[in-house]
């Protein structure tokens, strides 16, 4: 199982949320291409990105932050958040990203999310949100009628590099992973699925990993908190 430190970007620092509100932003670091250094610097094999801003405005709003990140590190880094176009995909892509993630249009324009599969195997993932089971659009500001299981299933045959599935209710609160509510998405499809939300301590990862279907774990607030050593974690995880 990966895990994926993550750097949440909000007005160009990284900062962490709780439950996705925007007005609760703790800002951990004021140079973000820093904190991706350290992470790479740790051993870790991917940084997970979002575009908090970009996420509710509905593009790309922190490009600046993210290009000097990808210039900072070499390890591969994905990127969610304010990704709703085929132009935005293309151009992240060119510009060094190794995986876009595309959560509102996987609800409001399926069949993008599938041309952009096709146009670009291997590098495009599915974030689904939820809230109760449901799944949430715009930066989590609006509550859908569809199940998290049911958006995942359609995209089953469409080659999606991978789902980041986020349990918003655990996000950022440091109460741990919904590990049954991902375990059953993992078994529902056959596409990796990746857990966020929560995930605040080796224990949290080593529930995720003994499902023996999780494909990775994002961690953001443990990991600036101090919860988790990477490393330790990394290592662990590997062994």
């Amino acid at each position: 199982m990966i895990l994926y430190p993550a750097i949440d970007l909000k007005d160009g620092r990284a900062v962490r949320l709780v439950h996705g509100e925007m007005e609760s932003a703790t800002v951990f670091n004021d140079d973000p291409a820093a904190q991706a250094r350290a992470f790479a610097d740790a051993g870790c094999e991917w940084v997970h990105l979002v575009d908090l801003n970009g996420a509710f405005a509905g593009w790309p709003v922190n490009g600046a932050v993210v290009e000097a990140i990808l210039a900072a590190v070499d390890v591969p880094c994905q990127l969610g958040g304010g990704i709703r176009d085929m132009g935005t995909i293309e151009g992240w892509l060119e510009k060094g990203l190794a995986r876009v993630i595309l959560g509102t249009v996987a609800v409001e324009e399926p069949e993008l999310v599938r041309a952009a599969a096709r146009a670009f195997p291997g590098q495009v993932a599915v974030g689904i949100d939820a809230r109760g089971g449901m799944v949430a659009t715009k930066g989590w500001a609006e509550t859908t009628d569809v199940t998290a299981t049911d958006l995942a299933r359609r995209f089953e045959e469409a080659g999606v590099a991978a789902i980041v599935y986020t349990d918003i209710d655990r996000d950022g609160a440091m109460g741990g992973p919904n590990v049954a509510a991902t375990d059953a998405l993992a078994q529902a499809v056959s596409i990796p699925v990746i857990a966020s939300g929560g995930v605040s301590s080796l224990a949290d990862l080593h529930a995720l990993a003994a499902t023996g279907r999780i494909a990775g774990a994002i961690s953001g607030r443990a990991l600036y908190d101090g919860a988790i050593d990477l490393a330790e974690a990394l290592a662990a995880l590997r062994g």
